[in-house]
């Protein structure tokens, strides 16, 4: 076999060291069969395909391992010895899927810049091979030119992982969606110009994470069951996103660097919400009157990402998010640092007015205030919610890693001085990371 004397090169001189028949006793060849393919399936598949010569039950038994894990290592042995030419990365694979024998249940695949690629056409015999063996999770890691998906991963109706880096997703017209899918993560996928309306079911899938994506609103999906959604530098994402909020099982939803207006966010039921400063900009051009269209009853935890104080768009929405969640316990705020286009006495000034807020907090147990300056508007901040939570307990402080020692100081002189409303308040300080 062509695949042996490539991935065994140089260990057939130890071979009649380590050859034996299970009638000689020995531990290897007496393995107990349920262990073989864990075994195989925990070692690289270098190392996987060298246990041929161990002894004649281990002969090709690694063209049985129900998982390929063809990631960062094994693309690396081909990095470290210069081999960058598609024929020998390419060739070895196919080698590997094409012998294999049995169901491949995950497929992990990392295709590096390095290596030089014409074309996809064996990456597509990969897929092909895949939908015919029951195959539930494929991992496509692509830092080469961008790879369009072939249809045969739409045939995948046993997928319950799929994970995807710069490739093109367009399905067929005629496909329904991935009935056990459970989890999507897809960064810099593009989702083509035009699915047709086609909408994809999913009735299973309880993740999904999209980073970088292009043309996502051409991803209509129906995804009842889904708890976890995650939608990061998606500019086009946002009829996608409104959707989704209306699942009932949602519960956790982290949106960064949405470019356009969602005004019916948060009609979403009950979810922890983390979202960025650009957001809250979004939310304070939409002119939205002191309460937002629908009071987010069922919010309990809030974190502002990338969030400036010296931007007073970026403070109206974080206080109008607050003031419409009655029920929130938990609030984390992460400032990033200011830069000259801060306004700290137009931000003071909103904060030092009597309407600022204009409503008392009286879930709200928690907060968390990182990476901060120690500028006026952030210390206004903490000052607003003190004097606005009744039922506070901790107060968590953590300065921003550049402050010197005395600017920590007189960060906590400040604060310890603030009146609280509720007896039970600790203020509690913590060094920055380093």
């Amino acid at each position: 076999m062509v695949l042996l004397n490539v991935m065994t090169d140089n260990h057939h001189k130890r071979r009649k060291f380590l050859t034996s028949n299970a009638d000689d006793g020995d531990i290897i060849s007496n393995f107990p069969e349920d262990l073989l393919n864990p075994i195989l399936e925990r070692l690289p598949v270098k190392d996987a395909v060298r246990t041929s010569v161990l002894s004649k039950r281990w002969r090709y038994r690694w063209t049985t391992m129900r998982k390929l894990d063809l990631i960062h290592g094994f693309s690396g042995q081909f990095l470290k010895i210069g081999a960058f030419s598609c024929h020998g990365f390419t060739r070895v694979i196919s080698q590997i899927m094409i012998h294999h024998q049995g169901p491949i249940l995950t497929f992990l695949l990392h295709i590096p810049k390095e290596i030089v690629l014409y074309s996809f056409q064996e990456v597509d015999l990969w897929m092909l091979i895949l939908s015919r063996n029951n195959v539930r999770k494929i991992t496509i890691v692509n830092l080469n030119l961008i790879y369009q998906i072939p249809y045969s991963v739409f045939s995948c109706l046993e997928l319950r992982t799929l994970g995807l880096n710069k490739c093109i997703f367009k399905p067929p017209l005629a496909f329904k969606g991935f009935p056990n899918l459970q989890v999507i993560i897809l960064t810099n996928v593009n989702f083509g110009v035009n699915l047709g309306g086609t909408v994809i079911n999913l009735p299973q899938l309880k993740g999904l994470i999209l980073c970088g994506c292009g043309n996502v609103n051409n991803f209509n999906i129906k995804a009842e069951n889904l708890q976890d959604l995650r939608v990061t530098s998606c500019p086009d994402a946002n009829a996608m996103v409104l959707q989704l909020l209306h699942s009932e099982h949602l519960n956790a939803v982290y949106i960064c660097h949405l470019s356009k207006s969602i005004k019916d966010i948060f009609q979403a039921k009950r979810f922890s919400f983390t979202i960025d400063g650009y957001f809250l900009k979004i939310l304070a051009a939409e002119k939205f009157p002191n309460s937002l269209p629908h009071v987010v009853q069922c919010l309990q935890e809030l974190e502002f990402t990338s969030f400036s104080f010296g931007d007073l768009n970026q403070l109206q929405g974080a206080l109008c998010m607050l003031r419409n969640s009655p029920n929130l316990k938990g609030l984390r705020v992460t400032h990033m640092l200011m830069g000259q286009e801060a306004d700290l006495q137009l931000t003071s000034n909103y904060l030092e007015s009597p309407d600022c807020l204009d409503q008392t907090l009286l879930m709200l147990q928690t907060v968390e205030m990182t990476s901060l300056e120690g500028s006026r508007p952030e210390l206004l901040f903490i000052k607003l919610l003190l004097d606005c939570c009744p039922h506070l307990e901790n107060m968590i402080i953590k300065p921003q890693a550049t402050t010197d020692a005395e600017k920590r100081l007189n960060i906590a002189k400040d604060v310890l001085m603030f009146p609280r409303a509720s007896p039970k308040a600790k203020v509690v300080f913590l060094d920055p990371e380093p």
